[in-house]
């Protein structure tokens, strides 16, 4: 017997299969279909139901295998044919992820929904690194926003973020990142502390550190590119400061 049809939108993590948490494995697991996209760490599709059928859709070097009216239609289409429909996205869903808009429609269409959150990137790639978002005496707050809009236009919300004395996380940003630069120049902060990370928590993950004046040094230097965090803070500091006090303990020790 066929299952009610459902979409369950699913935070799959960052990029390291070991973020992803216990209820999204149950919803994998209880799969009928599971529409994934290119972010999504291939061994969580390991816990898909064996009998699931498997959805690639999502976009690899600027190309797309849907567009997002056609992935909408075929969550619909696969929840009254299949029943239970998993939308499993990077990061978590409600963050850049248009697992709103999806649940929006699917809802629309008479699918009941649900959603489980994942650990977004924004907090787990700085965190692997190091790099704390808050700290006290550093930063009181931080800004997650995107490097570019619908309009593929950099964001006004950066400009007012250079403003302020908060940490800034910038996702999807690379291609933007001179005009970033810019913008905090303009407020006078050559010296403030850069981070670059190029596939945060996988085995392939880069890092480069700088300044806003020297970052798009460091960009070259060390050939970062997409898909990468942008980190702007003194909370970049962190990082080093703890390098040196392990450093300073283990010296210690051997004397």
């Amino acid at each position: 017997m066929k299952n009610q049809p459902k979409l369950t939108v699913v935070g799959a993590g960052p990029g390291d299969a070991d973020l992803i948490t216990l209820k999204a494995i149950k919803a994998l697991e209880q799969a009928d279909v599971v529409l994934y996209d290119a972010l999504v760490n291939n061994e969580l599709l390991g816990y898909v139901n064996p009998n699931a059928e498997l959805i690639f859709v999502g976009k690899r070097r600027g190309c797309y295998r849907y567009q997002q009216e056609q992935i909408n239609e075929l969550i619909v289409a696969r929840g009254f044919s299949h029943g239970h429909v998993v939308r499993l996205k990077g990061g978590d869903p409600f963050i850049f992820g248009r697992g709103a808009e999806e649940m929006e429609y699917a809802a629309k269409h008479g699918l009941e929904v649900a959603v489980v959150p994942g650990i977004s990137s924004s907090l787990a790639v700085p965190a692997y690194q190091n790099i704390p978002l808050t700290k006290r005496g550093s930063s009181e707050s931080f800004w997650v926003i995107t490097g570019t809009t619908k309009q593929h236009q950099l964001s006004n919300d950066v400009a007012l973020a250079a403003k302020s004395s908060a940490t800034v996380v910038i996702l999807m940003g690379m291609g933007k990142l001179s005009e970033i630069i810019q913008l905090f120049k303009a407020e006078g902060k050559n010296e403030l502390p850069v981070a670059i990370i190029q596939n945060g928590t996988t085995p392939e993950e880069k890092i480069g550190i700088g300044t806003v004046d020297t970052i798009e040094e460091v960009v070259t230097k060390n050939n970062l590119s997409n898909p990468a965090i942008i980190l702007l803070g003194d909370v970049v500091n962190h990082r080093q400061q703890l390098l040196q006090v392990q450093q300073e303990v283990a010296l210690k020790e051997v004397v």
